[in-house]
This record gives C-alpha cells, structure tokens and sequence, in this order.
C-alpha cells in the first residue's frame, strides 16, 4: 500500500520519537509498502516562503516544510498550531490525491491535526500516533509545580494559572491572559484528534489518562501499540560494544536523557547521595537543568561526569557498560525509548514508577521500580550491591523487549490495523 507518513521529528538529527517513526517506516519499506514522507521544520528565523525541500536519509526521501516560529512564547506555539495547520491541510490534501495514498500515519502534535483533515477531505483511512500528554496538556507532560510530588488532577483555569508560573517566571502575571488561547488551543487538538479512524496510544497508561482527561476522544478507536526497537540493529551492535573498552575503567551509573526538570535529574543526584554510593555518575545528555545540577553536584560532593549530547552509538556504549541505568523521571513517561534502548542492551534498570515505564520495567523482572524517591534510593543502593541480581534483572530487560517491542512485533500488529482500516 501507499503509505502518507507525516511527522515532526526525522533521523539523523532527533529525539526519541525520530527514531521510533524511522524504525516504523523502515520495516514497512522492508514489506514492500511504499512510503512518502513529510516533516515540517519550526525555525526560529524567518527565510521567505514555504519552499519544500527535499533530503535523503537511508534510502528514504524526506519532504521538509520550513515553518517560520518566533522565539516568543505563546506566539511560536500559534505558528507551530492554527497557522500551521491550515496551512499544511491544504498541502497534505493536494499529496493525498497526486500520490494516490492509501492511508495516512501522523506522528505527532504538529502533524496530527492536519493529516486527519486532510485524509478526511479525500475519504482515506487515517491514524494518529501520541507518544505523550500534548491533547491534554498545554506543556505536554502534566506538571503543574515542579516542586510537587503529584502530577496536575485536571487542566482547570485555577490549574493553569498555577502550571503557568515556574515556566513564566516573575512575569508570569503577564501570562494570565493567555490562559483562553491555552484551552482553545487544547480543545482544537483534541477535536480534530477524535476525528481520526484510529488513536495509537504507545502504552496504555497514555490511552488510559487520554480518555479519562478528553471527552473528546471516548467514542475514538484506540489501539495500545508500543514504540519499537529493532534487534537486528541491535543485535549487529551489541558485540561490537562490548569487545570496546568501558568508557570508564571503573563501574557507573548511568542517566541518559534531557536535563530538564520533567526527567527527575535533581532526584537522581538526591538519591545517589541519601544511597552513598561510591559509584561515579555519568549523565549523558544536556538541557536547561545543566547549570543547576552542577551546582547541586558540588554541593552533595558527588562524583558526576556530564557527557553532554552523544550520538545514538555512543550512548549504547555507555548503556551497555553501565552498572546501572537511572531513570528519575518526574513526569509521566509515555514509553521511554531510553528504557527500550537499555532493555534491549540487557542494563540493569532502577527506575521512578511514572507513566508507561511500568510496561517496560516489571518489578523484580526486568529492573527495579520505585513509588517515592526513597524506595529509588534504595533501589540504586541495591543494583549497586549486588551483582548477581544486576545481571538477572539485564537479561529478564532483554528477553521482555525482544518479545515485547521488538520492530516486527510492533509492525505486525500496525500492518493490522492498516488491513482492517482499509
């Protein structure tokens, strides 16, 4: 079948979601389905016109649409919306009809509103994946204090004046009055979200919380269908890494991810010293939290290295030396990717129960889950410790992965939902 794939975020240069949807087109490539794929590209600078441009990335060409976005709050998130979508509607709707597509697969939030209405206004099949809270939450991950140990209950006005100050800072008073375009904005997502044939929800706590917090969608189909890793890849890499000498000589523990105050990186450091652990930390990863962290790290008197930004291969070598894989995580993790990548190279997990990461980490199985910042502690303390469990719990991670996420698993059951669809 021919196959309209949008999303906001392509190899080489992206995040987790990247790479699950790289994942995804490359084994339906690999079933003779043919794919086109566009992306647009928010900017911050202001180069004149939509002209499409077009790249190469194994083999796939990647339609790019630069989208001009101020660095203004509030103004870069209306671009990167309404503007947005109106427009790539009406380009989406002029492919669907020259390229004859059969059905439409958006990715995320940037193209999930405008895939559904342009498949709509050709009468294609289309489905939506959501990797995390965007329908529902304005900042896409429910925290409304970061100090606070709870998540936000519900996206209230009382509750958006209180979500927006730590982001605004002491003008947040200034931000108030944006709290209407806030809720429209939601609204408009979730809306035009209902309208798809299909909801992907990457692990079922997301379709629970997506249900239980958008009216909108209780009548929508969902399917639970997981981010994907694919094992030949890693099954080709994984010798290679392990004959490589440590990136330290010395046993560590490992957080990769974005310093960013969702992740839970501050827990992290409390944690390694209320454990006292003699294991040095690596923090692989960089963001907005840096300068705090390293000023926390002094203050502990932590041993903490900070990689900064790695590539994909460097961070599975440093995955799959590591004597522990932390993950602090404060918001609700949808599925972790990180985790996937760590499972899959048999690390062993101690990890924050948030969100999908239940799904990845079974108690005692496959890692380590933890309720409170304590029981993390005590966690870390225990991976560090003992050895033998460590090794258990990395090839319970393996085996549950391989069985679980692995990119033939997931895209049989897509390929499905294609069939039934169509």
């Amino acid at each position: 079948m021919r196959i309209l794939l949008t999303t906001d975020s392509f190899p080489p240069d992206c995040g987790g979601s990247g790479w699950s949807t790289y994942e995804v087109a490359k084994e339906l490539r690999a079933r003779g389905h043919e794919l086109l794929i566009l992306r647009p590209m928010a900017s911050f600078e202001w180069r004149g016109g939509r002209r499409e441009r077009k790249r190469q990335y194994d083999g796939f060409m990647v339609n790019e649409l630069p989208v001009f976005a101020p660095n203004l709050p509030y103004v870069r998130n209306y671009f990167k919306n309404e503007r947005l979508y109106r427009e790539l509607t009406k380009m989406l709707t002029q492919v669907i009809a020259e390229q004859s597509i059969d059905l439409v697969h958006a990715q995320h939030v940037m193209t999930g509103p405008p895939s559904i209405a342009a498949a709509r206004s050709q009468d294609r099949p289309v489905v939506c994946t959501v990797r995390d809270y965007w329908p529902v939450c304005y900042w896409s991950d429910l925290i409304h204090d970061y100090g606070a140990a709870q998540l936000c209950p519900v996206c209230s006005p009382g509750m958006m004046c209180t979500c927006v100050r730590p982001r605004a800072g002491a003008l947040w008073p200034l931000a108030l009055p944006m709290i209407p375009y806030m809720r429209a904005n939601l609204a408009r997502k979730r809306v035009a979200l209902a309208d798809a044939d299909a909801i992907v929800a990457v692990s079922s706590t997301l379709a629970r919380d997506l249900r239980a917090r958008a009216p909108e969608l209780r009548e929508t189909r969902f399917e639970i269908i997981p981010n994907p890793i694919d094992f030949s890849i890693m099954d080709a890499q994984e010798p290679r890494l392990r004959r490589e000498p440590p990136p330290l000589a010395e046993r560590y523990v490992l957080y990769a991810g974005k310093l960013a105050p969702n992740k839970g990186v501050r827990k992290l450091l409390d944690a390694t010293a209320h454990a006292r652990l003699r294991l040095p930390l690596v923090l692989v990863g960089d963001g907005p939290d840096r300068p705090a962290l390293l000023a926390q790290a002094a203050r502990l008197g932590l041993s903490v290295q900070f990689t900064g930004w790695q590539s994909r291969e460097e961070a599975w070598r440093w995955m799959a030396h590591a004597a522990i894989l932390a993950f602090p995580s404060h918001g609700p993790e949808s599925l972790s990717r990180v985790l996937l990548e760590a499972s899959a190279l048999g690390a062993p997990i101690a990890a924050m129960d948030t969100g999908g990461t239940r799904e990845i980490v079974l108690h005692e199985r496959t890692g380590l889950l933890s309720a409170d910042e304590e029981g993390f502690a005590k966690d870390l303390s225990r991976l560090a410790g003992d050895r033998a469990l460590a090794a258990m719990l990395g090839e319970g991670a393996r085996r549950h992965a391989r069985e679980a996420f692995d990119v033939k698993v997931v895209v049989d059951r897509l390929e499905k939902l294609y069939r039934e669809l169509l």
